[in-house]
């Protein structure tokens, strides 16, 4: 009988561990509860990758740093699963009511008080819906749902390894050859993406530092392609709330919401919210009121995780796990064994304004502080100290006012002052009990050492201060006065009030200068904080850290700019501080002075050397967040402090400059300032291929247009999607714009009046016809075949456009737009060295023509785009029909070799063989303006369709050429992968495949094509 019983328990145990380790392979995981291995992670909330399991009690880790080692899974728990959705774990017919992903991946929150409301793992650390609301994790589908305490007094924890910021290089699984430049060569992630749709959250894009950029697995099936140089912040969690990795179901650690049979529990909620709650989980009636008041005894979980209660009247009743809470010590009233139905438990033994004494064993208060509030460093001073009860929350926590500040303790934690003498305390022992209170006040506020030497400090009472530490009955010297009252030293407190007599006494004493108060802050933060110069320059004189950070990594001089001390910012930038420190959010004194509009702060810090490069969290440099703010004078400062001219011409990672900030936020003043005084390029494009007009137009601000044009941008760039900044502008048009434009016959007016203060701000018709007017081809075609005319169907507008276009062409405006382009073109074609020979050299791999030949070898990076110079090809004669000078870049393979009359009758790169994708004029190269194309015969004349037929006929078997050859997976590279089924793929798409695409065949073997 016992063997029959044993067998399916031993197999369903051996199964279940064997679907968790097949499931776990690729989960995120943190260090967990039982961790004993340093810093083997990287610390606390450092991020690693579940790469496989050697036995169902051992799992291998890598962590994002590098390092690869075993961990206990079973019996001792080292691990905890942060996010398992890489492993394509997935609720199915679930979704999140936050951000609405459907299905959820990884673990689902349900919230046990809202019916029908779930979260995933992302919105649920990111404190989405009520804080106070509990909820079950459920793990796996279909698994049992474990009830979790509130978010609201639970301890996050940030996440640090691979994610958006972080600098990397290969890791152990790397099998991309040298993607990366080398081995050894660092990248940037810059987003964490899926690898597949089965698999979120997989895979990270990083930005290499020669400039290639893909998509490394990061999770997926346990592969870790990267390894972290520099960790970023990945958000924050909530670390208690997470399961442990290899736990099998909630019961094997605790029952629904902590309970186990035999626990004492409490109904301590609101009768409406109890009756809420109930729905689904046993309902109410009448005679569960007995409830409310009283304590029972858990004795038995049904099999919804329901608990089933019992109470000394002899009724059990069921409850959502939700409503219940555990009582922590034990009930004399439950242990009694008698028939009375109301038997209620005995009061807490605290009350608010009660005095209670702090645990004062470190190790043990850290324990008993896991799930009642968490364990900080900054409590280590109240360990053994008197406080008061200012609160008892509804889980009988306290929160309690000790050594000036206010935590929440574990009951277990601290113990009630007034009971300590061992005695019942009645109406007989009041007297000693006033006694024994007064004796406490005496010992622990007016006694104080600490508190007297600190107020001494703040009142400036030098005198005092040095009697205090000279007193025969005080420990003289370093103990005293570092000694902390309210969270600070007396040192802290004579800096920020600004008493330097005081502060030489303590210097005597041999204060120690670099004690921090609860928020990290040293004395000399607080005489920035103060507005104190003197006090810095004594503390600088005395040994102080100029640069020291507080736990928000400022230093004194972000505190300085931040406070608007210029006093404070200029003694700490001629004592020598560095002027470019970075805070937690990545922000220098630079940034900040900019956020202020404190032009003399700017002033001063860039006189010492500030950094205008460093770039925030957000990765905006001085100027980016000049242009965002939209801080003309800051702007104005910079740009004459500028110490590189390309630095005004800067991307983000986003490819914004500067110029695209403020033509996106309407900043007109700054615009002009960088365009006219920092000469930026007006045709840079961002990762969306748009240029700053593209974003004035989308945006319909009509006085950054009309600077960008007259200041002669390129007006026909395509973005992304093929679109023109007229495509652009035509997409927002209304047939009462056109009306307007009707009434105004004459065009000359219409362009004058455009950006003007009376204009019409909101008119992309106006600003359609202003592009037309100026030279915006009216025939581009976009990615979908669209010319901007066929984005506006009205004829009226049409003919607008096309009167526009052709009074463009007027004998007063052609001479003059003449010796423009030729002056453009002279200026174009000079060394920007040397500026005596004209530019012979292409540079690669970024394929500008910049320099002379002469000039060439003392570049490291490429004038126009920084870029690093690895190739110089001194640009020869045309090698075909040697007659004139090669002026046309090929691409992909950036040769040089053909002019412009052989170039446009090749299909292949006479050099390489390679197929010609891209012609790139010289002009273009040397940062021009691409001459205007050519009408194709036959457009305007009515007697050609025929051609335009051929022309439509060739493109479309072009298409179907490209069609053919093109990986049909991503449609984006070009087949190269065959299987042996005769289908194809690019090897980016094939190497993730187990079957065909096309027919569903399995990959057998993969043949690559050469």
């Amino acid at each position: 009988m016992n063997a029959e019983n044993l067998e399916p328990s031993t197999s369903t145990s051996n199964r279940v561990a064997r679907v968790t380790m097949m499931e776990g392979v690729g989960a995120r995981v943190v260090r967990g509860p039982d961790w004993k291995w340093g810093k083997q992670d990287g610390g606390e909330g450092h991020v690693g990758t579940v790469r496989n399991f050697e036995s169902p009690e051992e799992v291998v880790v890598v962590w994002d740093n590098g390092t690869a080692a075993n961990y206990r899974c079973a019996g001792a728990y080292d691990l905890r699963i942060l996010d398992s959705a890489p492993t394509g774990m997935k609720h199915d017919g679930s979704m999140c009511d936050s951000c609405r992903q459907q299905p959820i991946f990884g673990i689902r929150w349900k919230c046990a008080e809202c019916p029908n409301f779930d979260l995933c793992s992302v919105c649920y650390h990111g404190d989405k819906h009520n804080l106070r609301h509990r909820f079950y994790r459920i793990t796996t589908p279909g698994g049992d749902r474990c009830a979790i305490e509130p978010r609201r007094k639970s301890k996050k924890i940030t996440a640090r390894g691979i994610f958006p910021g972080a600098r990397v290089v290969r890791g152990v699984d790397w099998q991309w050859e040298d993607q990366d430049g080398g081995n050894g060569r660092r990248g940037k992630v810059t987003e964490i993406q899926d690898w597949s749709a089965a698999s979120p959250r997989s895979a990270a894009y990083v930005l290499w530092d020669n400039a290639a950029k893909n998509l490394y697995r990061g999770g997926f099936e346990g592969m870790a392609d990267l390894k972290v140089v520099n960790d970023a912040k990945g958000g924050s969690f909530y670390r208690d709330h997470l399961p442990l990795l290899g736990e099998q179901g909630p019961g094997s650690r605790s029952g629904p919401g902590g309970l186990a049979i035999g626990d004492q529990v409490n109904v301590d909620l609101e009768l409406e919210i109890v009756q809420s709650l109930q729905h689904g989980h046993g309902g109410w009636t009448d005679g569960m009121f007995e409830c409310l008041g009283t304590t029972g005894t858990v004795v038995g979980i049904d099999e919804d995780h329901d608990i089933v209660v019992s109470y000394p009247s002899g009724n059990r009743w069921t409850f959502n796990p939700a409503v219940l809470t555990k009582v922590n010590s034990p009930s004399t009233a439950s242990s009694a064994n008698t028939d009375n139905a109301n038997i209620t438990p005995p009061p807490t033994p605290f009350t608010v304004g009660d005095l209670v004494q702090i645990c004062s064993d470190a190790e043990k208060i850290k324990l008993l502080q896991r799930g009642h509030g968490e364990w900080a460093e900054a409590m280590i001073p109240t360990l053994g100290k008197i406080g008061r009860v200012q609160q008892i929350y509804h889980d009988n926590d306290l929160k309690v006012e000790v050594c000036g500040t206010s935590w929440t303790y574990n009951p277990s934690a601290v113990t009630k002052v007034a009971s300590s003498d061992g005695a019942a305390v009645g109406n007989s022992s009041g007297e000693r009990l006033s006694a024994l209170l007064k004796k406490l006040f005496e010992t622990h506020v007016t006694g104080d050492i600490n508190e007297e030497l600190v107020k001494a400090a703040a009142n400036g009472d030098a005198s005092k201060v040095d009697e205090i530490l000279s007193r025969s009955d005080a420990d003289v010297g370093i103990s005293n006065a570092n000694g902390m009252f309210a969270g600070h030293t007396a040192l802290q407190a004579a800096s920020q009030n600004g008493h330097s007599d005081v502060i030489k006494v303590l210097m005597k004493y041999e204060v120690n200068f670099e004690i921090e108060d609860k928020d990290g802050d040293r004395a000399i933060h607080h005489a920035a904080f103060g507005d104190e110069p003197s006090v810095v320059e004594q503390l600088q004189r005395g040994g102080a850290d100029l640069n020291a950070r507080n736990k928000r990594r400022q230093t004194p001089l972000h505190i300085g700019v931040n406070k608007g001390h210029i006093g404070v910012v200029r003694i700490l930038l001629e004592l020598g501080c560095h002027p470019s420190l970075q805070d937690s959010e990545g922000d220098t004194p630079l940034h900040d002075a900019i956020s202020k509009k404190r032009d003399d702060m700017i002033q001063l810090l860039l006189e010492h050397h500030a950094d205008l490069t460093v770039t925030n969290n957000n990765g905006f440099n001085a100027l980016h967040h000049a242009a965002l703010r939209g801080n003309p004078s800051a702007m104005r400062i910079l740009l004459t402090k500028i110490p590189r001219h390309w630095i005004v011409d800067e991307k983000k990672d986003d490819g914004y400059t500067a110029l695209h900030l403020a033509a996106l936020n309407n900043h007109v003043e700054v615009a002009e300032l960088l365009v006219h005084q920092g000469k930026a390029n007006m045709d840079i494009q961002n990762v969306n291929l748009q240029t700053a007009l593209h974003l004035a137009v989308e945006r319909q601000h009509t006085q950054i247009v009309r600077l960008l044009v007259r200041e002669c941008c390129n007006l026909n760039i395509p973005d992304k999607d093929g679109d023109t900044p007229l495509h652009e502008a035509l997409r927002h048009h209304t047939l009462s714009q056109l009306r307007q434009l009707q009434d105004m016959q004459d065009v000359g007016k219409l362009l004058m009046g455009l950006g003007t203060p009376g204009a019409d701000k909101k008119s992309s018709a106006s600003i359609a016809c202003f592009l037309a007017a100026n030279g915006a081809d009216l025939n581009i075609k976009n990615k979908k075949g669209q010319t901007p005319l066929d984005l506006c169907p009205d004829p009226n507008l049409c003919k607008a456009l096309a009167k526009c276009h052709k009074e463009r062409h007027s004998p007063t405006s052609g001479p003059q737009n003449t010796v423009i382009i030729r002056n453009d073109q002279e200026s174009l074609q000079e060394c920007m060295v040397c500026s005596d020979l004209k530019r012979d050299t292409l540079f690669g791999p970024c394929g500008h023509v910049a320099t002379c030949s002469l000039c060439s070898p003392r570049v490291k990076k490429c004038l126009m785009c920084k870029e690093p110079v690895t190739s110089r090809h001194k640009i020869e004669e045309c090698v075909v029909c040697s007659d004139k000078k090669a002026s046309v870049l090929f691409m992909p393979c950036a040769h040089m070799c053909a002019c412009d009359g052989c170039a446009a009758l090749m299909k292949k790169c006479v050099q390489c063989r390679s197929s010609i994708d891209k012609l790139v004029p010289f002009i273009v190269c040397c940062g021009g303006n691409p001459p205007p194309a050519p009408q194709p015969p036959g457009i305007m004349n009515n007697g050609s369709r025929d051609t335009t037929k051929d022309v439509q006929k060739l493109q479309q078997q072009l298409q179907d050429i490209k069609d053919q050859t093109s990986c049909p997976v991503c449609m984006d590279r070009l087949k190269n992968m065959i299987f042996l089924c005769g289908h194809g793929t690019c090897q980016m798409c094939g190497d993730r495949m187990t079957e065909c695409p096309i027919c569903r065949k399995s990959v057998e073997k993969r043949i690559l094509l050469y």
